[in-house]
């Protein structure tokens, strides 16, 4: 019962960053910036900058999807960000071209989240089946123990992305800023508020691995308390 109380404060916390970071970006999609660039004319001066080759800059689909996949070197941009003259629009395509710069570079904050990704991926996939065999375990009184380790374990790779995922963000962010103030594109208000954009886009990330590293402490303590 203690984990569903957790779970759902941190759903509500999470909600709350992602709806502020909603109506930040709102907000700032309606303020042009006067060097009327596009997110993908931004994009593509920032890798020029960097003389970074061989990236594409692609229109994806929905609202603020905007992410970079170091396997294809690609950058989608959500349509509002890859059109958009905006200071939203240029804050999040310089972050997601950060994102490149860390792998042009060999970050090694980026690198390690990377090849943590199958791992989360699988961990993820196989929590909801250890719930059920726990459920099952603790009640026919066999497994309990064993299974409960393993999500601690689950949880615990969790926890680690998440919490490595942080200084990603955060530099990216500070490398797309840098650039931003350095190249002219945005600067005064502009560069205020796409810094305001960004950090409020940092905080789902904050929220998320907050939420993770609870779930793994509780889970923990929960295994040794058996022992």
């Amino acid at each position: 019962m203690f984990y569903f109380v957790i779970l759902g404060i941190f759903s509500l916390i999470g909600a709350g960053v992602s709806s502020r970071l909603k109506s930040k970006f709102n907000h700032y999609s309606k303020i042009g910036i006067r060097s009327g660039m596009t997110g993908l004319e931004v994009a593509h001066a920032m890798l020029d900058h960097y003389g970074i080759t061989g990236v594409k800059v692609v229109q994806g689909q929905g609202y603020l999807s905007d992410h970079y996949n170091p396997r294809t070197k690609t950058v989608s941009l959500s349509p509002a960000v890859h059109n958009g003259r905006s200071i939203a629009a240029a804050a999040v395509a310089a972050h997601e071209c950060g994102h490149v710069v860390q792998h042009d570079t060999a970050y090694n904050m980026l690198t390690l989240r990377s090849n943590l990704v199958p791992v989360v991926q699988f961990s993820s996939k196989i929590q909801q089946f250890l719930f059920l065999g726990l459920i099952v375990g603790m009640g026919s009184g066999f497994g309990g123990s064993t299974l409960l380790l393993v999500l601690v374990a689950t949880f615990g790779i969790t926890a680690l992305f998440s919490l490595i995922t942080l200084p990603v963000e955060f530099d990216a962010s500070r490398r797309a800023l840098a650039w931003l103030d350095a190249s002219g594109v945005a600067v005064g208000t502009e560069y205020d508020g796409a810094k305001d954009a960004l950090w409020w886009a940092a905080m789902t990330y904050v929220s998320q691995a907050l939420a993770s590293l609870v779930i793994f402490l509780y889970f923990l303590l929960s295994f040794m308390g058996r022992e």
